[in-house]
């Protein structure tokens, strides 16, 4: 073993290390990155948009439980992040509205990545990948780097005046999933690189940091039953965002949420019913509008039904409601009361009346046939339970204030969003710029 010390270690080369790693250098700090995996990036790979809400009226009225510091520091720092985007060569389009209610821009996930990457090593900070950090140095309370091994079992100790944990959450650990989201967690698919599986975590609660954002839920999407993602394409191919212009019914034949509050939500919400899955249901209009429309303005379109169908998913074509009631015994629904109950839901609409549960959104019937079903079920991204953090990326104690020489970003950490979200790459970007801030005011300070 031997020691080398540096201004900044960053553990977890994601959108959240590698923007503090970039930024980090930039501001004339000595770097390093470590990563678990073969290569950076994350799952910020599969991403293409930087979007959060425009304002804090909005960002509360959406997100109303998350931590009211760490909603203001998005929401303020957003445009900032876009302007060190562009500042990297990075192209990122116009602003253009995102799930309703957010602003976001579209831009070269895979571009930004690589060019951060570059940036760090052109800088001479060093990136390290099939790298585990086995354990967080402290002293006297204070966090002073960490003990690294190679794959080839060579150990490395790099001291550091600030250590940044941004491993990319715990979704991929299953024991953290059925602890810290839900008792059926376990058996979500996983929608987001296999890396994810508590490392940041482990090694921020070992070092005394405090936890948060318990029943906070988590971010994922409806995806149809009984098939695997065979690539990460998947992960976006085979999301169902129409949900929230389509009817979702439960095992009993029942709505039970405000589908057109958000796919993202509805996600949450399936978790909680009785065998975590439903069928989803719509006509001719959704699939018109929806369904083999995109999703965001500048998205490839994709045929979910149509992909579903090809992969062997529980799919149905209805030719008008009576026909939804002939649904497969093995399915293990009462098709008669799924008929009854996209009627009652249609009666209803048409008549201007109020449903139960309600719809904030597309009150519309679905009254135009065909109908499509997909049976589906919630596949998960990342949790929003994580370690605590204030508005500086400063990781928080049992006691409240931060513990020194330790950061987090990225969706290691928790309290920003509570059954709610608005952008997980925008908070990747700022608070990894936010981290690199506070690095380098600790780094000029000697503090």
């Amino acid at each position: 073993m031997y020691a080398e010390d540096v201004d900044l270690l960053i553990i977890g080369a994601g959108m959240a290390g590698l923007t503090a790693g970039a930024r980090a250098v930039r501001d004339g700090l000595s770097v390093t990155v470590v990563e678990i995996g073969p290569d950076v990036g994350g799952s910020a790979r599969f991403a293409g948009y930087a979007w959060t809400a425009p304002s804090h009226e909005l960002m509360d009225r959406h997100n109303p439980g998350g931590d009211v510091a760490l909603k203001r520091a998005l929401v303020d720092r957003f445009a900032q992040g876009i302007a060190w985007i562009r500042s990297l060569g990075v192209d990122a389009g116009d602003a253009q509205r995102v799930l309703g209610f957010g602003r976001g821009h579209r831009f070269d996930t895979n571009h930004y990545l690589d060019t951060c990457r570059r940036v760090i090593a052109d800088g001479g900070g060093e990136v390290l990948v099939r790298t585990d950090t086995e354990r967080l140095l402290v002293e006297r309370g204070v966090v002073l780097g960490a003990d690294l091994r190679a794959a080839d079992g060579t150990h490395r100790q790099v001291r550091a005046r600030s250590t940044l944990v941004a491993t990319g959450g715990f979704q991929g650990d299953m024991a953290l999933r059925t602890a810290h989201v839900h008792p059926r967690a376990d058996r979500m698919q996983l929608r987001s690189n296999s890396h994810g599986r508590g490392g940041g975590y482990r090694l921020a609660t070992e070092a005394g940091a405090a936890t948060g954002g318990n029943d906070a839920g988590f971010y994922g999407h409806l995806v149809p039953t009984g098939i695997p993602f065979a690539d990460p394409a998947d992960f976006v191919d085979l999301s169902l965002y129409y949900s929230e212009h389509a009817l979702l019914l439960n095992l009993r034949g029942e709505r039970f949420t405000d589908e057109t509050l958000g796919d993202h939500l509805t996600a949450n919400a399936l978790l909680d019913q009785p065998g975590s899955r439903g069928l989803l249901i719509a006509d001719a209009r959704v699939f018109r509008d929806w369904i083999v429309g995109s999703y965001v303005e500048g998205a490839v379109a994709v045929d979910k039904f149509a992909l579903a169908s090809k992969r062997g998913g529980r799919v149905g074509l209805a030719e008008d409601l009576d026909e939804l009631a002939c649904l497969p015994e093995e399915w293990g629904y009462d098709g008669e009361r799924v008929r009854d109950a996209v009627k009652r839901f249609n009666e209803r609409a048409t008549a201007g009346r109020e449903q139960t549960p309600d719809r904030a959104l597309d009150r519309l019937p679905l009254d135009e046939p065909p109908y499509y079903v997909i049976e589906t079920e919630p596949a998960i991204t990342f949790p929003f339970h994580g370690v605590r953090v204030d508005g500086r990326a400063r990781v928080l104690g049992e006691d409240g204030r931060p513990l020194r020489g330790l950061l987090a970003a990225g969706s290691d950490t928790g309290g920003l969003w509570h059954r709610a979200y608005a952008g997980g790459i925008a908070s990747a970007l700022v608070f990894g710029l936010t981290a690199a801030e506070t690095a380098t005011e600790r780094a000029r300070n000697g503090t």
